[in-house]
């Protein structure tokens, strides 16, 4: 993706912080304002994620912004791939038996890729778990 973004001197609105985190496969946090954000406090990795997301460069922005265009067109087009899930053979057209396999896998490497790139571990619902807290 490098040379294709501009620097963004911007920060990350609060939607694309919301979608960062949910790619990245970490649960929604709680609210803020009332000092119960949950999650935030059993998770190094969180509070890895939302530092970097709150103070990363300009440049780094406008890469993590790529990115995170790359995913919702992914999951865009994974959602709307259902539309054929019901034909198997319409005169010489026949539908890919694995196309949803295949956009599934896409998107979570492109989620992968996010992850990398702000330098975190994918969260539990990247792995699929939900992860479980012991204290």
């Amino acid at each position: 993706m490098s040379g294709t973004t501009q620097p963004n001197t911007a920060t990350l609105t609060e939607a694309e912080r919301v979608s960062v985190r949910r790619f990245c496969g970490y649960p929604a946090l709680g609210n803020l304002a009332d000092g119960n954000n949950g999650v935030l406090w059993f998770f190094v990795e969180y509070r890895t994620l939302e530092h970097r997301m709150t103070h990363m460069a300009p440049a780094g922005l406008g890469e993590l912004r790529a990115i995170l265009a790359e995913c919702v067109r992914l999951e865009r087009e994974l959602l709307t791939s259902s539309e054929n899930l019901d034909t198997d053979q319409a005169a010489v057209w026949k539908r890919n038996p694995r196309e949803w396999s295949d956009r599934t896998r896409a998107l979570r490497d492109w989620r992968r890729t996010l992850c990398d790139f702000i330098g975190i571990p994918p969260g539990p619902g990247l792995n699929g778990g939900a992860g479980r807290i012991v204290i």
